[in-house]
């Protein structure tokens, strides 16, 4: 069996398999819906640098509330793209002749480091909710973080994420914190953890354009299934980098841009 997120989909029978990946995308179409159905009543609470100082930035969703909301984002967003190492787990619970316990703890460990990442857009929101309207350095500031996430696209680091989110069973096999629901929590949290290191930087390009920004989310979501799982991914994300940046340099060049990829 050769490690790649193709071949994790040959890892189980196919009614297990439908099972598994149909959950995974049921409860990302759930997600989907709800933000679809919230985003009109929240695009105004929670809009990226690019509405701050305007009439749209005043922050007032409590912490309960948009930690909830950005816990279901990342349900929709990132829930499709780790179906295969969902079900490479599931396979290796399955020899060891554990339920289905694991994997649900397995993925609650994935959704739980996404979850505490909402943390830092939530602080970001707090910090800018009180700024005066006309601030003159917020389209510099917009471009700089375009041009840095872009930049991030083309390091070692996000090679090295993006390798561990490609190459799922090798990941299990040298993350394998032993059986039951702990060592399955603790190898979720992890491959969190190198997931949140290879796409935290698109997901950073929200912060710019608006967190509920629906076109740009879907957009985004699709590039990080096509960078894990298309066999030509590590050269999309290049690409996506490239494209990043001259968005960052064209916002830098000409500020009123910002305007029109924001919400």
């Amino acid at each position: 069996m050769t490690d790649t997120p193709r071949s994790a989909y040959q890892a189980l029978e196919v009614r297990a398999t439908l099972v598994t990946v149909g959950v995974l995308l049921t409860l990302a179409a759930v997600a989907w819906w709800s933000i679809v159905g919230q985003a009109a009543d929240m695009a105004d609470m929670a809009s990226g640098l690019g509405a701050i100082g305007t009439a749209m930035m005043p922050f007032d969703m409590g912490a309960a509330t948009f930690m909830a909301m950005w816990a279901t984002m990342m349900v929709a967003m990132m829930f499709p793209t780790v179906a295969p190492i969902v079900l490479l787990h599931r396979m290796v619970s399955r020899r060891r002749g554990d339920g289905v316990l694991p994997t649900v703890a397995f993925g609650a460990g994935y959704l739980l480091v996404w979850t505490v990442a909402g943390l830092v857009p939530l602080a970001v929101l707090v910090a800018f909710r009180d700024v005066a309207h006309g601030t003159g350095w917020v389209a510099p500031l917009s471009g700089a973080v375009l041009i840095v996430c872009g930049a991030y696209q083309f390091t070692r680091w996000k090679l090295a994420c993006q390798r561990a989110c490609r190459s799922p069973m090798a990941f299990l096999m040298t993350h394998d914190f032993g059986r039951g629901l702990a060592g399955a929590l603790r190898t979720g949290t992890t491959h969190g953890a190198y997931c949140l290191g290879c796409c935290w930087a698109l997901m950073a390009v929200l912060f710019v354009v608006g967190l509920m920004n629906l076109v740009w989310m879907a957009a985004i979501a699709v590039v990080f299934l096509a960078e894990k799982n298309w066999r030509h991914g590590a050269v999309l994300a290049r690409i996506v980098g490239t494209l990043v940046i001259g968005l960052g340099l064209g916002v830098l060049l000409q500020p009123a841009l910002l305007a029109s990829i924001s919400i």
